[in-house]
């Protein structure tokens, strides 16, 4: 989760640098640095179920996931990102410690507050990535996924996912209910219709 308000103008190199030394983590757009805001409950927990299930589904090959503490580098747009999960399966990704460049995958739980970025300028900055072949947006407080899938024409395409659905995630050949995401969060009561005062005749 973002805090859109930036902090300063600094290199790639102090970028890094101060990230290794700060509890907070900060994303790097062309030079300014901008913290990352606290998550609720839903958020990281919708985000682990994902991380623990695509762990387990990928184990065993070339691949890897992440979850929120690993960066994304966008050399195109001169940018680093902490997506909530992602995956990679470039050899070239073992070899870098502190970021990767090639995912797959990239996963990003909304809030109110980044849901209009994580939509439009972030996912913009995320398409000038070659290697990644599918983005995904989960609603935390309600059941719904949007997966965004780079066709073979280099299009985007989506793919809506709903209560009761299963989703499938084609770019690491992985499926499950959507319930399986949703696990152990308490989703926000709708609140009750207000109702007519009763009058009694006497």
């Amino acid at each position: 989760m973002l805090n859109t308000a930036a902090c300063q103008t600094i290199s790639v190199q102090d970028y890094l640098e101060g990230e290794q030394r700060t509890p907070i983590k900060h994303e790097y757009i062309a030079g300014q640095v901008f913290a990352m805001a606290g998550a609720s409950e839903s958020h990281v927990t919708v985000a682990g179920n994902l991380f623990s299930m695509l762990r387990a589904h990928v184990r065993g090959s070339p691949c890897r996931v992440y979850i929120s503490d690993m960066k994304v580098r966008v050399d195109t747009a001169d940018s680093f990102f902490y997506p909530d999960v992602f995956v990679t399966c470039n050899p070239g990704d073992a070899g870098e410690p502190l970021m990767k460049r090639n995912p797959t995958l990239i996963v990003e739980v909304l809030s109110e507050s980044t849901a209009a970025y994580d939509r439009g300028a972030k996912f913009a900055h995320y398409r000038e990535l070659p290697s990644l072949r599918e983005y995904v947006l989960i609603e935390p407080e309600r059941m719904a996924v949007d997966v965004f899938r780079r066709n073979d024409a280099g299009q985007w395409v989506l793919y809506p996912f709903g209560e009761g659905g299963r989703l499938e995630l084609a770019s690491v050949d992985f499926r499950c209910p959507m319930e399986a995401i949703y696990e152990d969060v308490v989703f926000p009561e709708t609140a009750p219709t207000p109702q007519s005062p009763m009058i009694e005749e006497g």
